[in-house]
């Protein structure tokens, strides 16, 4: 299937490359950099790339390509959850996935993706599995390997491999029992000059931190499940279960995991937390343009927004901006003409504001078009989609764990046309 990985960096260098079934010249991934140089931007890159004797297929995570070869049709999306995966358990052995992280533990990465694909296959995609094969780089074990000359591979098979149960590993124990699940959402939008909602849906994700002792047997209900859209679960939830009765009943891995992750785009049930006053205007044969934007928070159930970043990419003629903000701190780069301002977190009873002039390019005319206004926030403990967690129930084990739910919505791509 997948024949060869290349890694290109924000420069578009290759800094690694793997090849399972036979070595891909680093040619191939010519075709690659002629798509990301008409690309206006990085995650505008096709997906897929069709080559005279080969598909290249890519995901753009944390500033860095992850490039897989393809010689004949599979499933586009079976090979881009597999990049993902990668991504995710570069992340979770190494605690971020960057170059340098990378280049630092080039031995444990070729090892993992030798584990990860076999002759090109998905075939231990699990962190649990994982971590018992491969165990995650530490100080102390780096300086006794570079010492001895011994790797990180373990000596045993991972006990989950003999189970029914292949992504949870045998004889847990832990003192303290405890299962936390993340209701994160993330809300795509565009919103017209007149404040009403363009396009409007949701990406959401429960994540999971499930330590407990033995092999115990979880039930997961929620309000109204009917929300749901395009569900994807993680392999440990019982479909059928899910088909009859709407509630989640699965045997969990061992340690973080996404449980499942959803998609709501029925317009009416999108809920837009926050509004924007503005006011940007230009004049024609005038070297000064009106800027004035106001945020305010709707439809957040009483919880704060924070985290508010709002930038725009203003017109080429824009030659400096005049600024007055009421709340954070703004900046203007007059090289790429992009206005960013900090908010922070919105007071209802004081509105955020900013507010002056532009100056533009003496005799320039005036703009063809008003700049877009792009915002990312933060609302803690609310789902915009209504979503909310009835019960969870253990089964199969005796001692009663703590359990916890958490809510989080933040913008996606949130823009706002003026």
């Amino acid at each position: 299937m997948i024949h060869s990985l290349f890694l290109v960096n924000a420069s578009g260098d290759i800094f690694l490359e793997k090849h399972w079934k036979s070595v891909v010249s680093r040619s191939v991934c010519d075709y690659f950099f002629e798509a990301l140089e008409r690309a206006t931007e990085p995650e505008n890159v096709p997906p897929v790339i069709p080559t005279p004797h080969h598909y290249l297929i890519s995901v753009l995570r944390h500033r860095i390509y992850f490039v897989a070869v393809i010689q004949s049709e599979v499933p586009p999306l079976f090979v881009i959850e597999f990049l993902h995966r990668v991504v995710d358990t570069f992340q979770d052995y190494f605690g971020v996935c960057t170059e340098a992280a990378i280049k630092d533990n080039v031995v444990v990465v070729y090892e993992l993706l030798e584990e990860m694909l076999d002759n090109g296959f998905p075939l231990a995609t699990e962190s649990n599995i994982l971590k018992e094969l491969i165990k995650p780089p530490t100080i102390l074990r780096t300086m006794v390997n570079t010492i001895t000359g011994s790797t990180n591979v373990g000596e045993q098979l991972p006990t989950g491999q003999l189970s029914v149960v292949p992504w949870r590993r045998t004889g847990v124990k832990y003192t303290n029992n405890e299962a936390y699940f993340d209701v994160v959402e993330e809300i795509d939008a565009i919103i017209d000059k007149s404040g009403s909602t363009i396009t409007a849906e949701i990406q959401g994700v429960i994540d999971a931190c499930v330590k407990l002792t033995g092999m115990p047997d979880l039930t997961l209900s929620f309000m109204n499940p009917r929300l749901l859209d395009d569900v994807s679960f993680h392999p440990c939830v019982r479909f059928k279960r899910w088909e009859a009765e709407r509630i989640l009943s699965f045997i969990p891995p061992d340690g973080n995991f996404r449980l499942l992750s959803y998609h709501v785009s029925s317009q009416n049930l999108v809920a837009i937390p926050v509004y924007v006053k503005h006011n940007i205007t230009f004049r024609e044969g005038s070297s000064q343009g009106r800027f004035d934007l106001t945020l305010g928070p709707k439809q957040t159930m009483g919880k704060a927004v924070e985290s508010v970043l709002v930038s725009s990419q203003l017109p080429r003629g824009v030659l400096n901006a005049n600024l007055n903000p009421s709340q954070g701190t703004y900046t203007f780069d007059p090289v790429t003409k992009l206005l960013s301002w900090d908010v922070g977190k919105i007071n209802p009873q004081k509105l955020p504001s900013l507010k002056g002039t532009m100056s533009l390019q003496a005799g320039a005319s005036k703009p063809d078009e008003n700049p877009t206004i792009n915002i990312q926030f933060k609302i803690q403990q609310m789902a915009i989609s209504g979503l909310k967690v009835n019960r969870l129930d253990m089964y199969g084990e005796k001692y009663k764990p703590f359990k916890g739910i958490k809510y989080m919505t933040k913008a996606g791509k949130f823009q706002v046309r003026t």
